[in-house]
């Protein structure tokens, strides 16, 4: 049984603009992800792995991984965060109220300690302010097995106030279809130095800078 966002569709960015959100602008294109490639080369020769993916149910996503052998739960992370801190007042200011954030941990992340062997983050972590961050960081570590793998993006353009949107589908083990649904500025510009810092508590982290200023994170439990 695959898992699925609660109300059971694809997971669709939040349409709101009032996180500093562009309206919706559909812009599609593949690239060559050699984060994902790693990903799944972690994964190779086994099979029945569990595998968390923030990109909300995709049928390309569900497919593919299935295809391995491997057991999906799709999480609809962006929509989530989204109605958890946006709305009234500052999206980033929201999330450092504890009461939101555990409204927010009731919603996602709900599974039991090392119930997963991978996750698959795409860019979510990077529209998060310290405080959320640190938390999620501490529940993703906490639902990961030992040596399982995280694969996470951040842009890594520090000029741009705004950075693209993306909604994640695997086409196969090293190639991505990114569909842009607007813009978001992010909570803060992530170079190698603090991600490193970010991810202090996990075992290993390796970084590939691709060509369209995106930081592609593969970090070991």
């Amino acid at each position: 049984m695959f898992g699925t966002n609660p109300a059971g569709r694809p997971n669709d960015p939040p349409g709101s603009t009032a996180a500093g959100r562009s309206e919706p602008s559909e812009q599609t294109r593949t690239r060559h992800s050699p984060g994902l490639e790693q990903f799944f080369a972690a994964l190779r020769d086994t099979i029945g792995l569990s595998i968390l993916d923030f990109a909300g149910a995709s049928q390309a996503n569900i497919g593919f991984i299935t295809s391995l052998g491997h057991r999906i739960y799709s999480e609809d992370f962006l929509r989530t965060l989204e109605l958890s801190f946006g709305g009234e007042g500052d999206f980033y200011e929201n999330q450092a109220d504890q009461e939101r954030i555990d409204a927010f941990f009731q919603q996602t992340l709900t599974f039991p300690d090392g119930h997963f062997d991978g996750a698959l983050v795409w860019d979510c972590l990077q529209y998060m302010n310290p405080v959320l961050l640190q938390q999620t960081l501490e529940q993703l570590r906490r639902i990961l097995r030992p040596n399982a793998y995280l694969l996470a993006f951040f842009h890594a353009d520090e000029k741009v106030t705004n950075v693209p949107l993306y909604s994640y589908r695997i086409v196969d083990q090293k190639t991505l279809l990114l569909c842009q649904r607007g813009t978001r500025e992010p909570a803060q510009f992530f170079n190698n130095r603090a991600l490193e810092r970010v991810f202090s508590d996990f075992q290993s982290i390796k970084f590939f800078l691709t060509r369209d200023h995106l930081r592609e994170v593969i970090v070991k439990r």
